[in-house]
């Protein structure tokens, strides 16, 4: 049988007896009792000798929370149903606690999310996650506002490197929301999960497919081909599966991007040549193909891209990106077709390198 006394002492040591924090958990523990222990519910917190008059009056505290009550051997008092009962280690039954009732109880998806309101962080109202460090008075801030501040946002004391380790066993059981809630996802994921996640969520807003770092233009996958109209209006567009994709004077010295659209199977389609010198004196070019439109999308088709010359011919055969992925990672990798500047003379003309394009469905 839990007790949930036990469980709520250890995270008050966390929050360093803030009266607040301290009642929304045990309000929640209450809740839980019931879905956790069935028919076999523990005696009442009010039979127990638990009342709220006032700032903790009438609650016996075992202690000032020594080193033993720190290492989760706490002392048993009135409070937490007398001396008969064996110490347990406290994190264990809460974890055990939450996952049971937001798996059993009707009301578990509030508690999960009262639970998560906990780990907010004051600065951004971003979660807190693993590790977790707090000031001195007990307070948490995001590991990423933590390295811009010099002081606590809540007390103003110092930062320290004291780890929460309650807290963060806390965060093993609750479900966290996708950052990109607000934009439709409504997936609810472990602490472990959520950075993978939120780095693919098709819900995360969609930037500009456009090479290079001058448009900062973000917004929803049915917006990007009217952004492409309207603020990239020197774009070409081309109908049909086969094309010829010419990228002009190749020759030009430094970074050169040359861009086209292409529309076919009711989808269009973006082509990427890049020219980037890779290292000193050695440049080298990238061809890509991106699908306007999500990852799963893309796995439909299949492109083809080929430079055909005297008696020669080289073919790059693969999956088109989503523009959610963007072409970054794919020239960092060589995922794509890639040749340096003495295999496109070879193909080239006066200057002109014509890249046969073709588009499948898988």
């Amino acid at each position: 049988m839990f007790n949930f006394i036990e469980v709520a002492d250890v995270v008050t040591v966390a929050y360093g007896y803030r009266r607040t924090e301290y009642r929304v958990l045990v309000s929640l523990l209450c809740r839980f009792s019931s879905a956790t222990i069935g028919n076999k519910q523990s005696p009442s917190w009010t039979n127990r000798g638990v009342s709220w008059p006032g700032p903790f009056d009438g609650i016996t505290h075992p202690g000032h929370y020594t080193k033993a009550a720190m290492s989760g051997k706490l002392p048993f008092g009135a409070a937490s149903g007398g001396s008969d009962r064996k110490p347990s280690r406290a994190a264990a039954p809460l974890a055990g606690a939450t996952s049971a009732a937001v798996a059993a109880s009707p009301s578990g998806a509030g508690s999960n999310n009262e639970l998560a309101a906990l780990f907010e962080c004051p600065v951004c109202y971003d979660y807190v996650l693993p590790p977790i460090l707090q000031c001195q008075s007990g307070h948490l801030v995001c590991s990423s506002c933590r390295s811009k501040l010099t002081c606590c946002p809540t007390c103003r004391g110092t930062l320290g490197n004291i780890r929460n380790l309650a807290m963060e066993k806390v965060a093993t059981t609750v479900m966290f929301p996708c950052k990109y809630v607000s934009s439709g996802c409504s997936v609810l994921l472990l602490h472990t999960e959520k950075a993978n996640h939120e780095e693919a969520c098709e819900c995360r807003p969609y930037q500009c497919p456009c090479p290079g770092a001058s448009c900062k233009w973000q917004g929803s996958l049915d917006q990007v081909m009217n952004h492409l109209t309207m603020a990239h209006k020197s774009i070409t567009t081309l109908q049909g599966e086969d094309i010829v994709f010419l990228a002009t004077d190749i020759n030009l010295p430094g970074a050169v991007d040359w861009v086209m659209m292409q529309s076919c199977y009711n989808h269009h389609f973006m082509l990427v040549l890049e020219k980037q010198e890779k290292y000193d004196g050695h440049q080298q070019f990238f061809a890509i193909v991106q699908l306007i439109g999500s990852r799963k999308q893309a796995e439909s088709f299949a492109y083809r891209l080929e430079l055909n010359g005297h008696r020669r011919r080289l073919t790059w055969e693969a999956t088109p990106r989503s523009i959610h992925e963007g072409v970054s990672s794919a020239i960092l990798k060589s995922d794509c077709l890639v040749f340096d500047t003495s295999i496109a003379q070879l193909f080239a003309d006066n200057g002109n390198l014509g890249i046969n394009v073709t588009i499948s469905m898988c």
